[in-house]
């Protein structure tokens, strides 16, 4: 069956802010320790880097990770300099990657994430001395499980509707 064309409004930047406060709080849930809890921070915007690359860039994933080191007490910029080279490599194939279908785009998202833990994982190892394993991966393939979910659910706000009828508001 062919889905329908949805001609997309434009994103309030409230929704966009409102969108990365959540996943803030969804990482600040005391889940933190547990092998594969995904990272909503990352996951957001890594979305928004994609779909809004002039309104959330690097930026603003830069603030993000800042506070993520601040909440995780971890080294300040280990998580900076990882959602910082995410959301480059996402505004670097973002024109590509919106050609596909959400799953096949997580197939895309999914070597980001890699890439951003690899990162955490080697500044983690150098400063600390201990290699945590290779269960830290994990949750890179969970963040990337959600995308086609995240995708429905940022997305919804701004779908017009495909028989567009002047008796209703959108």
């Amino acid at each position: 069956m062919n889905q329908p064309h949805y001609i997309l409004l434009p994103v309030s930047p409230f929704f966009i802010a409102a969108t990365l406060i959540v996943a803030f709080l969804l990482n600040l849930f005391p889940w933190g320790g547990f092998v594969g809890i995904p990272d909503f921070v990352a996951l957001v915007v890594i979305f928004w880097s994609v779909h809004q690359p002039r309104k959330v860039g690097i930026g603003m994933a830069f603030l993000m990770g800042l506070l993520m080191d601040v909440h995780n007490a971890s080294l300040l910029g280990e998580n900076a300099l990882a959602y910082t080279l995410l959301s480059y490599f996402a505004i670097m194939i973002h024109r590509r990657l919106l050609w596909f279908k959400p799953w096949t785009q997580a197939l895309h998202v999914l070597p980001l994430l890699l890439v951003m833990q690899a990162v955490q994982l080697l500044i983690q190892t150098l400063v600390s001395g201990k290699f945590p394993g290779f269960l830290w991966f994990v949750q890179g393939f969970t963040t990337a499980a959600l995308w086609p979910v995240v995708t429905m659910i940022l997305l919804a706000p701004q779908r017009r509707a495909v028989d567009r009828d002047d008796t209703r508001p959108i």
